[in-house]
């Protein structure tokens, strides 16, 4: 029996309809434990590949036949192996494309709203990473926010629609990602933006995002209002995009709140997150459709792959938005952190222009889960 290729776009349907999965996933147990595949109906069985050499007689019984099998692995080449050793013994399995490199920079573009003038706002969902990203088109023209670096894909995507990118925004200095800001804009001639509290080491040019900023694209005038609100980073910005949307960038998630400490200032900024996330967007509209730049867990998920809800019912919700005494909201902010992303420093720094990693170096350095929020 042959063995076939399942790509990171038919896992990524799968994921986003709850469909059931059955991942041998061949990596090392450490590996598989820090990050792995999700799905609300994915089942997993994690057996490193070189103790399964000598033949897999011992797992066929843990195998399901009644779903679909995927064999997962860092790069493809175990995973093919494994695969074909499972089809020898006549199971029908897959093995995942491109292994888990390909999975962190999967992309898959859900539309989230329209704006009043009959304008689209998309929502790029980094499934295997949890990043978003996000294009607002107006008429002929497009703004992109918070860009990974597989640019192409926002680059085919505009052309496929039929814009012109003209904007491109980073809502902060990321940590966690590299940002194909930058490069978008390069390539487009469109205006790249980033906070100037964020760019003090920048080695590039770029146009000064502060708060108050209001750019208009299209034919009509669409507000992209920035609203300063430090904390994750000393120069995070939101914005208010047609009084409809919030992106919020690092700041707020759905479950979560930001962590203040990947420049090593979390003592210094808790006080600006609670500010930014108590005080500045506590003005705001409860109707405003929060946005923001990542996912933490699989359960945040919409029913269409989309990630978003209401500024007040996370009011509600959010555990890090209801903590009334500062000194409590300070503890758990500055105790409760995750380790921090692999590679961040070296990710800064790229992202500052000082250093300028080959693509093989950057997909390395990326690897693994985003930990921009609190626990």
């Amino acid at each position: 029996m042959t063995v076939t290729a399942m790509s990171s776009k038919d896992v990524t349907k799968k994921v986003f309809n709850k469909d059931s999965l059955f991942i041998l996933d061949v990596r090392n147990e450490s590996d598989f434990q820090d990050w792995k595949i999700e799905g609300e109906n994915f089942k997993y069985l994690n057996i490193p590949y070189f103790e399964l050499l000598d033949g897999v007689e011992d797992i066929l019984n843990k195998i399901p036949v009644e779903q679909d099998v995927l064999v997962v692995c860092a790069k493809e080449g175990s995973s093919v192996m494994i695969a074909e050793m499972l089809s020898d013994k006549g199971l029908t399995v897959s093995y995942l494309q491109g292994g888990m490199k390909a999975w962190s920079e999967h992309l898959e573009p859900v539309k989230v709203g329209d704006l009043k003038d009959g304008g689209e706002v998309y929502q790029f969902v980094r499934i295997g990473k949890g990043c978003l990203s996000y294009m607002i088109v107006s008429k002929s023209e497009a703004v992109i926010i918070d860009a990974t670096r597989m640019t192409d894909i926002y680059l085919d995507f505009a052309k496929s629609i039929g814009v012109k990118i003209t904007h491109v925004f980073d809502t902060h200095l990321h940590a966690d990602h590299i940002s194909g800001g930058r490069v978008i804009a390069e390539k487009t001639q469109a205006t790249y933006w980033l906070p100037p509290k964020d760019a003090t080491e920048v080695t590039f040019n770029y146009q000064s995002l502060e708060g108050g900023n209001d750019v208009t694209i299209g034919n009509t005038t669409i507000n992209i209002h920035a609203l300063y609100s430090p904390g994750h980073t000393i120069g995070s910005t939101s914005f208010v995009v047609d009084e409809k949307f919030l992106l919020s960038g690092d700041i707020l998630f759905i479950d979560s709140i930001g962590r203040p400490d990947l420049a090593g200032m979390a003592e210094d900024w808790v006080t600006d997150l609670r500010e930014s996330l108590y005080n500045r967007y506590r003005e705001l509209s409860e109707e405003l459709i929060v946005l923001p730049a990542h996912f933490m867990i699989i359960d945040e998920l919409s029913p269409d792959g989309s990630v978003s809800e209401k500024l007040g019912t996370l009011f509600e919700k959010n555990h890090g938005l209801k903590i009334e005494d500062e000194n409590e909201f300070r503890k758990l902010v500055t105790e409760n952190l995750p380790p921090q992303p692999n590679a961040y420093q070296e990710i800064r720094e790229t992202n500052m222009g000082k250093i300028n990693p080959d693509v093989e170096k950057q997909r390395v350095m990326e690897i693994g889960p985003n930990r921009c929020a609190i626990r």
